[in-house]
């Protein structure tokens, strides 16, 4: 293969591959853009960020990891949390980032995985949306290229009728690309990463030319522990990734915040009730999941089995967005037992055999014996029955 002498660039708007607008974002959005989302903690990270910072970085690393971990900036702007996790997780993540290694985020389900590569991406970048999802069915023209085949039927191989990839606009750009479940790609197709990630280059056989990344691109992957065996990585590809694990949150507390703040964002989305009225029925549906996930009830006194779902923080997440939904349109708004008991069950009980024993021996063992669980474990049993 030819490789021509100087970098060739991409036109990210040719053949429809960008948004015609991505600057603005309509105010009935349902789900914003992090970047969107969070402009003003951007902009003002931003103005006062006087740390030095990579090529094409919007912010220094610093920054990025104050507007994810949140803080008190010097004229008095909170930024919020975006990650509630240990500080060194989320440095050693943004370090990566200023390096030629590409970030792979790796954890069990719900462990806000893809969360914090949006944000990252929209920290450093300014753009979350150059983005692969991966799936049993990706093929290598969403990681490489693919091509208009009404241009290329009428003309041959060009660069009009050539249909660049997320991961080629992130390299023409100097921007961060985003992998979502890598393990879930084909093994194949995963490897049509290793040139771009050890070379950063992507060739272009049928034009004799190639794409050379320039500074500032980077990439982040996401891989679930539970996926292992699915489409394991190669030995060649995973050398050229740094793994960050994203562990689960370490205390009932830390969880019960998480869900609280990312349930009071879907919520005011949704015009749903303030979750602060809630705050007691969350606090139940964290310890159950909890409990359940570790085998062992809060006080150790009591071990457990547990079912075959994740009971992830986002999941706890769904089932608390659920209720407040419940309570807003069939209740009184506030937050009660009933609202989150069905979602709790259908959370729970992913095996109809298996895991209603489970759910049984817990209900009947732990739930009904304990103090001010009552009016949870009536609202239960209406669910399972």
């Amino acid at each position: 293969m030819s490789a021509s002498a100087e970098p060739t660039s991409v036109d990210p708007r040719r053949n429809g591959s960008v948004p015609a607008d991505t600057g603005t974002v309509r105010p009935d959005t349902l789900r914003p853009h992090a970047e969107h989302a969070f402009a003003d903690e951007l902009a003002a990270l931003a103005a006062q960020d006087d740390r030095p910072r990579p090529a094409r970085w919007r912010l220094s690393p610093w920054a990025v990891a104050t507007y994810l971990l949140g803080g008190t900036l010097p004229d008095g702007t909170v930024v919020t949390p975006k990650y509630v996790g240990p500080r060194r997780v989320v440095e050693v993540a943004v370090t990566t980032l200023a390096t030629d290694r590409a970030l792979l985020l790796l954890g069990v389900p719900g462990t806000a995985k893809t969360w914090v590569s949006e944000h990252l991406a929209a920290a450093v970048s300014g753009d979350s949306t150059l983005l692969v999802q991966g799936t049993a069915g990706t093929p290598e023209e969403a990681i490489r290229y693919g091509w208009d085949y009404a241009r290329l039927l009428a003309h041959g191989p060009s660069r009009d009728a050539l249909v660049p990839s997320p991961v080629m606009r992130a390299m023409a750009e100097g921007r961060t690309a985003r992998v979502e479940e890598l393990t879930r790609i084909p093994a194949d197709v995963q490897d049509s990463l290793i040139t771009i990630l050890s070379e950063k280059t992507l060739p272009i056989p049928e034009l004799g030319q190639e794409v050379q990344a320039v500074r500032g691109f980077n990439l982040i992957a996401t891989a679930n522990d539970r996926d292992r065996g699915v489409n394991e990585l190669s030995g060649a590809l995973r050398r050229r990734f740094n793994t960050v694990v994203l562990p689960l949150p370490e205390s009932p507390e830390a969880e019960v915040d998480i869900v609280t703040r990312r349930v009071d964002q879907i919520g005011r989305s949704l015009d749903l009730p303030a979750v602060p009225d809630g705050v007691d029925e969350i606090r139940r549906v964290v310890t159950v999941f909890r409990e359940l996930r570790d085998g062992v009830t809060a006080d150790g006194r009591t071990k457990l089995k547990s079912p075959s779902g994740t009971l992830s923080t986002a999941e706890a997440i769904s089932v608390v967005t659920g209720g407040l939904a419940l309570a807003a349109h069939f209740g009184d708004g506030v937050l009660r037992a009933g609202d989150v008991a069905a979602g709790v069950l259908g959370a729970v009980v992913r095996d109809p055999a298996a895991d209603r024993v489970v759910w049984q021996e817990y209900l009947e063992t732990v739930v009904r014996e304990r103090d001010g669980w009552s009016d949870f474990y009536r609202a239960c049993r209406e669910a399972g029955s």
